[in-house]
């Protein structure tokens, strides 16, 4: 029997599309189902479920929908026109899946005032299966306060940025608003918080904006962050890797991505310790794959496996619809 030689096993193994179990991308709709209860705030202070409302911010700012209870879980809804914070999140063990959040926009953008599509503290927080876009800060940011400490498992999302097909106050259709698809802050000490996306699709973050970086992944300050199995195109940074200093020391391992259509792949800042990036796949459009800032030396630093990219479509799911 003729065996295939070692080398070529293992580049034909790097070329082998993904399993299902592993693709990137929404694995199912995001956004209410038949029959949805209309309403303009929601404030959840009591556990439980919470499933298939459409949240009409009709301009109004602050956290559209509050949730301060511990153990909830929002499923199913669509919160949208606002001019602050989607879902603002203040307990813990909360899980919001298949959700779709979009058009919170603050500001104008010339000067874009932050409305995340979610965001609160960190504590055992899982978002699933969300679409979220248009939005004048990040798609998903935690925790502005810095006050908090804990986990976010972040899966299946696509977090995304555009141009708007209409007008909105302070914005024109044409606009891309947005900073990031994510951004971590955290206390600057103790116990780090821990961070892991993965089978996300995040695409879109490659317009001028109001910040000099405009990244998918700005990861920073005091975390934990395991990156698996998403997909980043068009973006002027995919993943912002950010080391010691002013914003923090993150630690940052990236594992079976793939990279297409991007200015610069990975950005290492400000000598970051023990970054890691393992069997990244990239493709024929990427400017550069690797870019340092700060400091060319990055302690415990590690790259293996880097290999050209696939299809886009052979690593992304197909929605069920």
């Amino acid at each position: 029997m003729q065996r295939t030689p070692l080398f070529l096993g293992v580049f034909l193994g790097l070329l082998t599309p993904l399993h299902a179990a592993e693709q990137a991308g929404a694995s199912g709709p995001a956004g209410t189902l038949a029959n949805a209860k209309l309403v303009h705030r929601l404030e959840i202070t009591k556990p439980g479920l919470y499933e298939n409302f459409r949240v009409d911010a009709q301009g109004q700012g602050g956290n559209i929908v509050k949730i301060t209870a511990d153990d909830v879980t929002l499923r199913n809804c669509e919160i949208f026109n606002g001019t602050g914070n989607g879902v603002g999140v203040f307990g813990t063990r909360v899980v919001i899946e298949n959700c779709r959040i979009h058009h919170l926009l603050n500001g104008t953008y010339e000067k874009q005032t932050d409305a995340h599509g979610i965001t609160g503290r960190w504590g055992d927080v899982t978002i699933r299966n969300c679409d979220i876009s248009y939005v004048s800060g990040d798609c998903i940011q935690f925790d502005p306060d810095r006050r908090q400490r804990g986990s976010l498992t972040i899966e299946k999302c696509h977090l995304w940025a555009g141009p708007l097909a209409e007008d909105a106050p302070g914005f024109k259709a044409g606009q891309s608003p947005g900073e990031n698809a994510f951004d971590s802050k955290t206390p600057p000490d103790g116990e780090r918080c821990k961070l892991v996306i993965r089978q996300c699709y995040l695409h879109g973050w490659n317009q001028p904006s109001q910040i000099l970086t405009r990244a998918a992944l700005n990861l920073k300050e005091h975390i934990d962050a395991v990156i698996s199995h998403c997909v980043f195109d068009d973006n002027e940074v995919a993943i912002r890797a950010r080391g010691p200093g002013g914003r923090g020391d993150a630690r940052v391992v990236v594992e079976d991505c793939a990279i297409y259509r991007t200015k610069v792949g990975v950005r290492a800042e400000d000598k970051i310790e023990g970054l890691k990036i393992l069997r990244m796949a990239y493709g024929p459009d990427v400017k550069s794959r690797e870019e340092r800032h700060g400091g060319k030396e990055l302690p415990g630093y590690e790259n293996t496996g880097e290999h050209d990219a696939p299809p886009m479509e052979s690593l992304m799911v197909k929605p069920r619809s």
